[in-house]
């Protein structure tokens, strides 16, 4: 859910955005780390890599590159 709910803060024309589009690849590309690994029966490498996505979600909250929205209730560290 989280993933879903991230909009990137920056201008398109800042270098913050192009660092919030970095992280948020992060976390997808993770995330779809996780659901192969999950989908392969190896349940610890697929919560460490949802772990992981996670994680970069949340940095980019705390850096306020990410508007997590109020729907997100309380999904990420930063609120």
């Amino acid at each position: 859910k989280a993933i879903s709910v991230v909009k990137i803060l920056p201008k398109k024309s800042s270098q913050l955005y192009r660092i919030a589009e970095d992280f948020l690849s992060m976390a997808k590309n993770y995330l779809a780390d996780a659901k192969h690994f999950r989908d392969k029966g190896d349940y610890v490498t697929a919560f460490a890599a949802v772990s992981y996505a996670h994680a970069w979600l949340d940095a980019g909250a705390r850096m306020k590159i990410f508007d997590t929205g109020k729907e997100a209730g309380n999904l990420f560290a930063s609120d």
